[in-house]
């Protein structure tokens, strides 16, 4: 894309941005969505400003701007490539077995397409064909578990409800399911799909359920509210898997052997990147799930150094002595 036609696109994502969010963008936001500096968010802004009803609403000391009414058919418009991103998606949920989260991106996809006139789609169907049929996504080695439709359905009422959800629950290592009620909290999805639930009126902190080992669940009886302040993405960065243990400051030097690929990767969302003069890389972040860690640090071979904490490295050596053992 040329530099005139990437700055096109930026400004037509952001007249879409300020048309759809209902609240409102600040200028700061702006400049999030669209990977540029404030200054160049602000200019956009006032372009737009000058071709539609632009609303501001201030809230204190904060002030956001969003687009009054709505947007004519033409800016509204999906694109081939958009519909051919969903399909993409819905087709790698189905290789998971995830079928009931792909049957849910497959009802929006054709929602979608029949509210389309028969002109626009005639227009964009060799593109969305050839874009589909062109594009898959990766599917790493890791397990298998399909969540039940019926799982998914009750989860997605209870949280819509502000209820309780209830349900028989297998643990790791049991033959027999327990009952359990719980607030639900979030749901995390992946190639393994997490409820994080806490249960009613106990000081135990909110934790994972496995979304394959319910059975019979049902939304219940009880109110189950959320407190205000939790945030599902904070719990989630509490750890480095799903294992939520104690947290530790985790220093890791990444050898100059290994520092271009340490640049593009990302240990952690809350990590901190610094070079070191000899080349190799230090990355710094704060969570718990060492044992997860330490099975993925497992494939940086020798090109990885494990500065703190002693714990881990540890766990790592005592890894690494169990692998030995079972190869010789």
């Amino acid at each position: 894309m040329t530099g005139r036609m990437s700055k096109l696109d930026r400004l037509l994502k952001l007249v879409h941005a300020l048309a759809e969010d209902a609240e409102g963008l600040t200028l700061d936001q702006m400049a999030d969505r669209l990977e540029v500096n404030r200054r160049t968010a602000e200019r956009m802004r006032n372009v737009i400003m000058m071709h539609f009803d632009l609303e501001p609403i201030v809230d204190g000391r904060i002030k956001r701007w969003r687009i009054v009414g709505r947007l004519g058919r033409m800016f509204t418009q999906p694109t081939a490539q958009e519909l051919a991103a969903v399909q993409t998606e819905i087709d790698a949920q189905r290789k998971l077995g995830q079928h009931a989260r792909a049957d849910l991106l497959a009802g929006l996809l054709a929602k979608v397409r029949s509210a389309q006139d028969m002109q626009a789609r005639t227009r964009i169907g060799p593109d969305l064909e050839a874009l589909s049929r062109a594009q898959r996504t990766l599917i790493s080695a890791g397990p298998g578990a399909p969540v039940p439709p019926e799982t998914l359905e009750a989860v997605h009422t209870a949280i819509s409800a502000g209820s309780t959800l209830e349900f028989d629950y297998r643990a790791d290592g049991s033959k027999t399911a327990a009952w359990r009620r719980v607030i639900p909290y979030g749901v995390v999805h992946g190639p393994v799909s997490y409820l994080i639930g806490k249960i009613p009126r106990g000081s135990k902190p909110p934790v994972y359920y496995r979304l394959d080992r319910m059975e019979n669940a049902r939304p219940g009886n009880e109110p189950g509210v959320v407190p205000d302040d939790f945030d599902v993405d904070e719990f989630v960065h509490r750890s480095f898997g799903i294992y939520h243990d104690a947290e530790h400051d985790i220093v890791l030097r990444i050898k100059p052997a290994a520092a271009e690929r340490a640049r593009g990767w990302r240990f952690h969302p809350g990590q901190v990147r610094r070079e070191d003069k000899d080349g190799s890389v230090v990355i710094e972040f704060r969570a718990g799930g060492l044992r997860e860690l330490c099975d993925h640090l497992f494939c940086w071979g020798e090109h990885v150094e494990i500065i703190a904490p002693d714990v881990l490295r540890e766990q790592m050596v005592e890894s690494l002595t169990k692998a030995l053992a079972a190869h010789q």
